[in-house]
């Protein structure tokens, strides 16, 4: 620690991804993480942004204007993920099927960043694997409706699609006019569209077409006090790691993130949080031996998995909190305005993203 505070001290780029490698890959501790934002440089602007940039392999040779998809991992999650890889690979079969749950950790470490208990965090590949896991494994009757929008993400809408034509539920569609800036416009919107038959309500966080911002904390409560019964299921893609919340506020019921990227977690990394109350009620994708127990892991139960990638979560958590949530959401916000800024008077460009900062970031 001593070293990196030296280099750090005297600014030296060059050598802040050695200042910030943790010896044996151990996880950082709070303490630690204070430590280094104590730093006499560390809060600086122009010096946190140009240690992060350098944190990266992205090749310079392009501008990358696409994080959305999948981000980039910084050298650290590389780092680790390739010692896990090497390390697994001497004796897989003992890693891989040892007794217990080697990721327990990570889950712990991921609940304590979504404000929630791990018994409700569940670790799998992708957003739409956490979904699909959700909608597949509730029980339908034919006419059931579930609201949605037309400006959900693609895979979304065709899996509702799929349900639709398998158990006879009723699709009710709202349009939004991208972008939407009032948040009881958008709640009434949906709360319009409930009826008795109302079954499940689909909410996009962050849309992936304008990043477009939806008050899901509002239009959960809205919904839910109309029926408590009814499920709110939340697509958050691209809100994790990304704007500043915790899940456990929100007050929906289920919740499908990927973790590579705004977390910049290993690629194929994502997570599933289920309301501990709904777990027993909520069928799993892939068999599991008791399909009706209350124990978040039958949704964490899909075979041979990438561990070393899971493992590496880990490091992505702390690169990410030693940015901070807030710096972070602040940095992207002033990158997505910095773009506009650059392009609203060209002729014949039309911004569809919102320049308020409660409804887009990046």
């Amino acid at each position: 620690m001593t070293n990196r505070r030296n280099f750090l001290k005297k600014g030296c780029l060059a050598a802040a991804s050695t200042a910030f490698t943790f010896p044996h890959f151990s996880h950082a501790t709070e303490k630690e993480l204070n430590l280094w934002k104590k730093l006499p440089r560390f809060n600086d602007d122009d010096f946190l942004w140009n240690w992060v940039r350098n944190e990266y392999s992205v090749s310079s040779t392009i501008a990358n204007l696409n994080n959305g998809s999948v981000s980039p991992q910084p050298k650290v999650v590389q780092e680790v993920l390739e010692h896990y890889t090497r390390e697994f690979n001497t004796v897989p079969s003992m890693y891989m099927w040892s007794e217990g749950d080697t990721s327990n950790a990570v889950r712990e470490q991921l609940a304590a960043l979504a404000g929630c208990s791990p018994e409700e965090i569940a670790v799998n590949r992708n957003t739409t694997e956490a979904l699909n896991t959700v909608i597949w494994g509730m029980n339908y009757n034919k006419g059931d409706e579930i609201i949605l929008t037309e400006q959900d993400y693609t895979s979304v809408m065709n899996t509702w699609q799929e349900a639709e034509a398998r158990y006879g539920v009723v699709l009710k569609w709202l349009s939004l006019d991208l972008p939407v800036e009032d948040d009881e416009e958008i709640v009434n919107a949906y709360t319009q569209a409930v009826t008795d038959k109302t079954k499940v309500v689909m909410i996009t966080h962050v849309n992936n077409i304008n990043g477009n911002i939806l008050p899901v904390k509002k239009i959960t409560a809205a919904i839910k006090d109309i029926n408590p019964a009814i499920k709110v299921l939340v697509d958050g893609a691209h809100a994790f790691a990304h704007i500043d919340f915790k899940i456990s506020d929100l007050g929906c019921d289920f919740y499908g993130t990927s973790l590579h990227k705004w977390l910049c977690a290993p690629f194929g990394t994502g997570m599933l949080y289920v309301k501990k109350s709904e777990i027993q009620g909520l069928w799993p994708l892939f068999t599991h031996v008791d399909p009706q127990s209350d124990n978040i892991n039958k949704f964490a139960t899909f075979g041979t998995r990438n561990l070393p990638a899971e493992l590496s979560i880990a490091r992505a958590i702390d690169f990410h909190k030693a940015i901070g949530i807030e710096r972070k959401e602040a940095r992207l916000r002033y990158l997505k305005d910095y773009w506009i800024s650059k392009v609203h008077d060209i002729p014949n460009v039309e911004v569809k993203t919102s320049m308020k900062p409660e409804f887009a970031c990046a």
